[in-house]
């Protein structure tokens, strides 16, 4: 084939602490990014710094030239560009010779060679409308051509902005969320009272999250801040801004789109996947000694996972809900618990058992309160070889489900700091709710392995099965589990954990 005829570009990038802050290029291409020749004269300016010669400041260089040597600069500038710096040079020259001009006024004159003053603001060269455009192109294709991608590339491109601190991550998002407000499907979704597709919804959560990244960055200035958060209400109060739980129009439950099953139902494919190593990290600025940024993550998580929150009212978000907590925990399975990491398990289990109202895991809750099967499981596993009594009161603690209870549960709600379960007239539409049952199942089927040859432990996980557990098919899957695991081994079977499945067998009869 025949190739190309080679062209010649002029490119000219400007500097500031070791940022590109601004860039031109003949070639005409407009993307988010650099183009080719932009980025082929930065590779060259480090690769061979001294192949590009430095020169001091132009202010600089006109201070050594005597006036002889001024005037034909200037007329030597002129003559070479004079089609297009003729008009601004007798302008600037009339303004000069004229005592009363504003140009006389100001002390010195402007060097665009010598870059800013250390004090100035400063951040990486951004094309603004082209971000704009390029979102504009992306949501206009609706998901087709490769768009969601595109648009999950600039999320990432965001990510690392912020990764490096670079101020321009909060610019470049604003502009994003302001093509998505401007996207006219809204509109249409809206008067028609239908609902917007999951894939686009879960690029709204990805905007959701990165602003939240913005805004909890420990080292933004409050005016900053306070600018983000009056952009952020303008923006909300808009009509067509999407509910956190999408449930705009007549949404109907899409029950044939399964939620997985399990912690790691997530990740990727009672092959593709990267392993990381987590270290601890010393945290210098932090008052108790020994805590590293790995321990405080982790106890940040805890605390999140172990939050009471209301079950949200769409289906998307209900799925949405569950979907986090199990991405969540995933990522702390990656993570091997060293003894400095126990002590952090134990102090947020006794924490959460022993709190009021913002625990999930405390003695009363709401009753429509998002259930704490799967966080128990999990911190049942990582407790259990370190302190089974914790680890046993935490799972039987979470094994309650009092959306389908009839009645409001007992505790002692004359402590100021517990909040009492009322029930609700109506019945709560929990779409995820055969999902939430199969997690509380997997919950009582890890107590009842563990608990096999200890007597007392096994009495108490069949109580709480009998007392919380009211779907026959997985009291009797829990029977067959029992059954099971009493007979594993080639010893003679576990005599308490027969009767323990013979008892739920015969519930699922009565």
């Amino acid at each position: 084939m025949q190739s190309e005829p080679e062209t010649v570009c002029n490119v000219a990038i400007s500097f500031d602490r070791c940022k590109i802050t601004s860039v031109t290029c003949s070639c005409g291409n407009k993307d988010i990014f650099y183009c080719a020749h932009v980025v082929a004269l930065s590779l060259y300016r480090i690769r061979k710094p001294d192949q590009v010669k430095l020169h001091l400041p132009i202010s600089e260089t006109l201070f050594q030239m005597n006036r002889d040597q001024l005037q034909k600069f200037v007329q030597y500038l002129i003559t070479v560009h004079h089609t297009e710096v003729l008009p601004t040079a007798q302008k600037l020259a009339d303004e000069i010779l004229s005592q009363n001009s504003e140009i006389n006024q100001v002390h010195g004159a402007p060097d665009p060679t010598a870059g800013a003053s250390i004090d100035d603001e400063n951040c990486w060269h951004l094309d603004e409308e082209q971000v704009q455009e390029q979102v504009k192109l992306f949501l206009s294709q609706g998901g087709y051509h490769g768009s969601g991608k595109q648009l999950n590339l600039l999320f990432a491109k965001v990510r690392e902005m912020l990764k490096m601190r670079d101020s321009n991550g909060a610019r470049m998002l604003t502009l994003i969320t302001e093509q998505f407000m401007a996207d006219p499907r809204l509109l249409l979704w809206r008067q028609q009272g239908t609902a917007m597709t999951d894939k686009y919804r879960q690029l709204w959560d990805e905007l959701g999250a990165l602003w939240m990244c913005i805004v909890l960055n420990p080292h933004c200035k409050l005016e900053q801040k306070a600018s983000w958060l009056k952009q952020l209400k303008k923006w909300n109060s808009v009509d067509v801004c999407p509910w956190e739980d999408g449930n705009h129009g007549n949404e109907l439950p899409n029950l044939t789109n399964a939620l997985p099953q399990g912690a790691n139902a997530n990740q990727e494919s009672m092959g593709q996947c990267k392993s990381l190593e987590y270290q601890h990290l010393p945290a210098h600025k932090f008052l108790e000694e020994g805590e590293s940024y790995l321990t405080l993550a982790v106890e940040v998580a805890l605390i999140g996972l172990g939050q009471q929150r209301i079950m949200p009212d769409g289906l998307y978000a209900q799925e949405k809900v569950c979907r986090n907590e199990e991405q969540l925990i995933s990522k702390l399975q990656e993570i091997e618990l060293d003894d400095t990491l126990v002590k952090i398990f134990r102090k947020q289990a006794v924490f959460l058992l022993e709190a009021g109202p913002y625990s999930g895991l405390g003695e009363v809750v709401h009753r429509e309160s998002v259930p704490m099967h799967t966080f128990a499981k999990y911190l049942f596993t990582s407790l259990l070889p370190h302190d089974a009594e914790l680890a046993y009161k935490t799972a039987l603690r979470a094994m309650r489900l009092l959306v389908l209870e009839s009645t409001a549960p007992s505790g002692d709600i004359s402590r100021p700091h517990h909040i009492a379960s009322v029930v609700p007239n109506r019945y709560p539409r929990w779409f995820t709710l055969s999902h939430i049952e199969s997690q509380q199942c997997e919950l009582a089927s890890t107590m009842l392995t563990a608990a096999k040859g200890d007597v007392r432990r096994l009495e108490t996980v069949l109580e709480s099965i009998q007392k919380n557990i009211h779907s026959s098919s997985h009291i009797f899957k829990l029977a067959q589990d029992a059954f099971k695991i009493a007979t594993l081994t080639d010893s003679l079977p576990d005599i308490t954990l027969l009767k323990v499945s013979l008892e739920l067998g015969l519930q699922v009869f009565i």
